[in-house]
């Protein structure tokens, strides 16, 4: 499975990159595939593994701010690995075939 989350410490003020950043340290010393972008972290495992981290994760916020908001996306799809690259690989991969697939769609 690949699960995207979002963790917010609430009642900390703006700035909140530390924050993040704790969440973001228990993901990468996880071991499991990830990748972090400006809105989510994605993680790639089993489904016990991938909640251990987002619970982990949520808890070292959660140990630093009053209140923690999560937001959470999951794709259980059994039997595939590699996941967070072959998803944007195929993307990838139609869009070097160009704008020919727009104009066989019409």
């Amino acid at each position: 499975m690949i699960v995207a989350f979002s963790v917010t410490p609430l009642g900390v003020g703006e700035d909140v990159g530390e924050y993040v950043a704790d969440a973001v340290r228990v993901v990468r010393e996880s071991g499991l595939p990830h990748r972090t972008d400006a809105m989510f972290t994605s993680v790639e495992g089993e489904w016990d593994a991938c909640m251990d981290v987002v619970r982990r994760a949520v808890a070292a916020v959660e140990a630093r701010a009053p209140r923690v908001s999560l937001v959470l996306k999951a794709d259980i799809r059994p039997g595939v690995a590699d996941g967070l690259t072959a998803k944007v690989d195929t993307v990838e991969r139609h869009l070097a075939e160009g704008a020919g697939g727009a104009e066989r769609a019409e």
